[in-house]
C-alpha cells in the first residue's frame, strides 16, 4: 500500500482509493525472501530434498476437495518423485503477491483476486486450470445484532469488515450496489478473517462479509443479510479457482495433468464418500465431524464433468462461461475503481489453461 494513502484504524485502506499498483506489489514481493510471504505459512520449506523435484502448492483452510487432496496425500502418492510443499494462505491478495514473487507453482485463488491479477499492463503470470468450488452459503454478509441492521440498505453509515481483493469483497460491493448504496456510503475496512472476528468481538465493526469457518462464528451473534449464493443467482457468481504458474505450464504440463486428476478424484469423493470426506476436512480444519459436515453442506461442488462443461471452465479450444464471469468481474471491479482498467475478454480467455481438458479427467 502506498505510504501516502491514509490508513484506517484497522490497518486497511479506504475503499474509495485504488488498490496498490502492480509495480508496487512486485517491488514488495521481490523485496522479501521468495517464501516469506505475508499471510501464509508452510507445511514444508518449499525446497528440493535429496534431488527430488519441487512443487509448491498454495491452499486455503476452507472446506473443499483441495483439503481432501492434502489430507489424503493424493498428490504425494501421484507424484512420488516430487517434494510437495503445502503453503496456507488467508486471502487471495497474498496468493497474488506470492505468484509475483515466484514462490508458488499451483494455488487456490478466488475469482475476484484472479480478475485483478490479470488486469493491467503486467498481468501476473498464471492461468486458471481448475475450479475447486462455487461460492454458496459459505460466504455471506452478517450484521451484528447490536447494530440493529436488518437489511443491506440499513448498512448506510456503518462500518463493515472484509478482506480486500477477495471474493467476499467483490460480493459485498455487489450487495451494496443492489441495495442502492455506494462504497462511500459505508466505512469499509480491510481485515483478514481472524482480524474480522476480533474486531467483531470488540464491537469495532457493525457487519462483515467473510467465509467459513469465521462466518459461522459471526452467525452466532449476528443476522445474515445476504450470501454469495444469492448474489451469484443474481448474475455475479464467485468461485474458488485453482491457478498454475506460466512457468509450470511451460516446464511440467504433465504435473498439471496429474494434479488435475487428483483434484477431480477429490470432487468425486465428496459425493461418493461423504463420511470419509467429512473426516478429512475435520482433520485439516481441527473441527468436529458435525461442524465439518455442516460447513461442506454450504458449498457448491461441481463434478469433474461439470467443471469442464460449457457452463463453467470449458474444454480445450472451447472456453466455458467462466470466461464471461471473470470478464464481468473485472469490469465490475473497474467500475468500482478497484482496478485501473478491466481485463479484456481476450485477455481472460488467454488466462484459462484448458489443454487436455476434458480428456485428462476421464
Amino acid at each position: 500500500m502506498s505510504p501516502s494513502r491514509p490508513r484506517t484504524p484497522f490497518g486497511g485502506r479506504s475503499l474509495a482509493a485504488p488498490g496498490p499498483s502492480r509495480r508496487a506489489l512486485l517491488t514488495g514481493a521481490l523485496a522479501t525472501a521468495a517464501v516469506a510471504v505475508t499471510g501464509c505459512s508452510s507445511d514444508g520449506d518449499g525446497s528440493s530434498k535429496g534431488g527430488s523435484k519441487r512443487l509448491r502448492v498454495g491452499y486455503f483452510a476452507f472446506p473443499s476437495g483441495d483439503l481432501i487432496v492434502k489430507n489424503q496425500k493424493l498428490l504425494e502418492k501421484a507424484l512420488p518423485d516430487h517434494e510437495i510443499s503445502w503453503v496456507k494462505f488467508d486471502s487471495g491478495a497474498s496468493v497474488n503477491q506470492a505468484f509475483l514473487g515466484k514462490s508458488l507453482d499451483i494455488a487456490a485463488l478466488g475469482s475476484s483476486p484472479f480478475a485483478r491479477g490479470v488486469s493491467g499492463s503486467s498481468p501476473i503470470p498464471y492461468k486458471v486450470a481448475f475450479i475447486l468450488d462455487v461460492a454458496g452459503e459459505n460466504e455471506a454478509l452478517i450484521a451484528r445484532k447490536g447494530s440493529r441492521v436488518s437489511d443491506v440498505a440499513g448498512l448506510k453509515g456503518k462500518t463493515i469488515g472484509t478482506p480486500f481483493a477477495s471474493t467476499s469483497h467483490y460480493s459485498l460491493l455487489a450487495a451494496l450496489e443492489k441495495a442502492g448504496l455506494k462504497p462511500s456510503d459505508v466505512k469499509l475496512v480491510d481485515l483478514q478473517p481472524q482480524a474480522i472476528l476480533a474486531a467483531w468481538q470488540r464491537g469495532d465493526i457493525d457487519a462483515a462479509y467473510a467465509w467459513l469457518p469465521t462466518l459461522d462464528e459471526l452467525r452466532k451473534t449476528g443476522t445474515q443479510l445476504t450470501s454469495s449464493k444469492e448474489i451469484g443467482a443474481e448474475g455475479k457468481p464467485t468461485l474458488d479457482l485453482a491457478v498454475v504458474s506460466d512457468q509450470l505450464i511451460a516446464e511440467s504440463p504433465e504435473v498439471i495433468d496429474t494434479w488435475r486428476k487428483v483434484e477431480a478424484d477429490a470432487l468425486r469423493r465428496l459425493k461418493s464418500d461423504p463420511a470419509g470426506s467429512v473426516k478429512a476436512i475435520a482433520a485439516e480444519l481441527g473441527i468436529s465431524a458435525a461442524d465439518a459436515k455442516a460447513q461442506l453442506s454450504q458449498g457448491v461442488f461441481l463434478t469433474p464433468a461439470e467443471v469442464t462443461s460449457a457452463d463453467w471452465l470449458g474444454a480445450d479450444g472451447k472456453p466455458g462461461k467462466l470466461a464471461s464471469y471473470l470478464t464481468d468481474t473485472g469490469q465490475f471491479l473497474a467500475d468500482q475503481k478497484q482496478i485501473d482498467a478491466a481485463p479484456s475478454a481476450d485477455t481472460v480467455r488467454k488466462a484459462l489453461y484448458l489443454k487436455g481438458l476434458p480428456d485428462v479427467l476421464k
